[in-house]
């Protein structure tokens, strides 16, 4: 899935180097931007949330305080989010989904059944309804979180997961997928036509294509490894999603046996892009690391993503979004946190800008959900 204990996958990384990346930061590939700027991390002035290497956004706004909340996502009318979230102090031990005002003005509302664990919102055309994948027909306690398999570090993947569409009132209207095992990870195409999530139907974390009503299942991808966190492109014609892709006969049975055992290890992938059909399968990114939660910009020729590739073998990881070339190039930093960047969306009128990061807590662990607005 794609958020679940990202706080242990930073520890993890804290001991674990990474490969060589290979690929220039921003600071190496665009000299002339950077020397402009004397700290890139440094605040700005009247936008304190905002970091002065974040040339790109403006007027940073905190819409969450407190606890874990990831994966924002905008309505088609652009005026309203849906994001998951973890928080004790509201009785919530193990991610649900709520909706609130992308401008900050209402106060987030639960529309989740607050039984099981549910991941990856999204709202559906008309904004009246939203998806989302929950545990709950499989057990309506919080499942358990593996902290490790064995020596490694894992992200788990519940054979219990299915994908709903409820209202905004929180009542489940339809459930989409009946396969057995994990099915999670659903966004909904620009146009309103397809949805795609990622399944193990087959054996193997793949892609799949279903109509908005769920019909008309297709596979997409059919690549040994987790391939997830999918995202059509502005015109709905193509997918950006991350993928591992295990080469090594070692590497090769360690995924299966950790897949056997319903946990992936999310410590190598890298952006992938392709047509909705699968076909024209092309490797964006070849950084080393964790390259992840990647998302169109609405040009539709670049991509926003979130990595660590940049403090590779620089003693503590930092996860930062990123923008780069369809084609692999033209990589450039975006975000300067010291810590955490992720789960980047655009709002469908390309105005704003919507990211998590832990960024103005205090030194402490709580992630929160931020808003900016986009600057070219």
């Amino acid at each position: 899935m794609k958020t679940l204990s990202f706080f242990a996958f930073l520890l993890l990384l804290l001991i674990v180097s990474c490969q060589d990346p290979g690929t220039n930061t921003e600071a190496e590939a665009n000299p002339s931007e950077t020397e402009e700027i004397s700290d890139p991390r440094a605040k700005v002035p009247g936008d304190t949330l905002r970091h002065q290497g974040e040339t790109n956004l403006k007027n940073v706004k905190q819409l969450t305080f407190g606890g874990d909340n990831a994966e924002a996502y905008f309505s088609f009318d652009s005026k309203d989010l849906v994001f998951q979230a973890t928080n004790p102090a509201w009785g919530i031990e193990c991610d649900q989904i709520f909706t609130m005002a992308a401008d900050g003005t209402t106060d987030a509302n639960m529309v989740s059944t607050g039984k099981g664990r549910t991941t990856c919102s999204y709202f559906m055309p008309g904004d009246s309804t939203l998806l989302y994948a929950s545990t709950h027909l499989g057990d309506e306690k919080c499942p358990e979180v593996p902290a490790r398999f064995g020596d490694k570090y894992v992200w788990p993947i519940y054979s219990d997961f299915d994908v709903f569409v409820a209202d905004r009132q929180g009542q489940i209207l339809t459930q989409l997928t009946t396969e057995d095992g994990y099915d999670a990870e659903a966004t909904v195409s620009p146009d309103g036509q397809k949805i795609v999530f990622t399944s193990t139907r087959s054996g193997d974390l793949e892609l799949w294509t279903m109509d908005i009503d769920g019909s008309n299942v297709q596979q997409v991808t059919d690549g040994l490894g987790y391939d997830g966190g999918a995202f059509f492109s502005p015109d709905s014609k193509k997918l950006v999603f991350r993928a591992s892709r295990p080469q090594t006969e070692e590497d090769i049975n360690t995924y299966k046996e950790l897949l056997s055992n319903d946990v992936v290890q999310p410590t190598a992938m890298e952006i992938y892009t392709c047509n909705v059909d699968g076909s024209d399968l092309q490797q964006v990114t070849n950084l080393g690391g964790a390259n992840w939660a990647p998302y169109y910009h609405p040009g539709g020729e670049h991509i926003i993503f979130c990595s660590n590739h940049h403090t590779a073998g620089k003693g503590r990881p930092v996860f930062n979004l990123f923008s780069i070339k369809e084609d692999g190039t033209e990589l450039k930093q975006l975000t300067y946190d010291t810590a955490f960047d992720s789960f980047p969306m655009f709002s469908p009128d390309g105005k704003k800008f919507v990211f998590a990061s832990n960024r103005n807590n205090g030194g402490g662990r709580d992630t929160n959900v931020f808003i900016a607005d986009w600057v070219e």
